[in-house]
């Protein structure tokens, strides 16, 4: 994995705070800066996957009407919690 250098600018009381963490973690500030970005990264391309998925199962009700229930989900979801093997509830119009 190649790396390249970036630089930002934080105000004083944030910067402490980072090097605060990182003496109290026994890590670079660096490593906690790095660290942060790469979990905040993949929290925001989870994030952004559920709603590309979300707008295209809008799309689809749109399109089809197909569609379960909340009392028929909440069923199915409530049998697959006590441990049923349930199938998901067919979709209707």
């Amino acid at each position: 994995m190649s790396t390249t250098t970036t630089s930002i600018k934080l105000d004083t009381e944030i910067k402490d705070r980072v090097q605060a963490l990182a003496s109290a973690r026994r890590r670079t500030p660096h490593w906690i800066m790095r660290d942060a970005i790469e979990q905040y990264v993949a929290r925001e391309e989870k994030r952004e996957q559920l709603r590309q998925d979300a707008l295209i199962a809008w799309a689809d009700y749109q399109a089809t009407g197909l569609h379960v229930t909340a009392a028929e989900a909440d069923a199915w979801l409530a049998k697959l919690e006590t441990g049923e093997d349930a199938e998901a509830p067919a979709c209707h119009t």
